[in-house]
């Protein structure tokens, strides 16, 4: 069974840095694109950032870009987001999805964890000071 775990989330305080990371399992990790969507108090769900299957090509959104990371071990089966230079705008839930986002999605207009066939639960990332 196809299975998304995500972990590394927490409290930090404005200008810090977090790493999370999305174990998988159940598919052949490598021969996927994976998405990290977010889903901050009182919005809706936004694109953050996606990975081809053999990491050449990444996208971020326009507000990460240049803070975020998005990268991936295919022999560890682990999709990983480095979160620098993070603000209170960025405090939200934080999943990883199996596959590309819908065009309406990556820029900015409607995205929904029902988009993908599977998604991790989540980590929390909170920051504040």
């Amino acid at each position: 069974e196809v299975q998304l775990v995500e972990s590394g989330g927490g409290l930090v305080e404005p200008g810090g840095s977090l790493r999370l990371s999305c174990a998988a399992s159940g598919f052949t990790f490598s021969k996927y694109y994976m998405t990290w969507v977010r889903q901050a108090p009182g919005k809706g769900l936004e694109w953050v950032s996606h990975i081809s299957g053999d990491g050449d090509r990444s996208v971020y959104a326009d507000n990460v870009k240049g803070r975020f990371t998005i990268s991936r071990d295919n022999a560890k089966n682990t999709l990983y987001l480095l979160l620098n230079n993070l603000q209170t705008e960025d405090t939200a839930e934080y999943h990883c999805a199996r596959g590309v986002p819908r065009y309406e999605c990556s820029t900015g207009s409607a995205c929904s964890l029902t988009d993908f066939s599977y998604w991790g639960l989540g980590t929390q990332v909170n920051v504040s000071s």
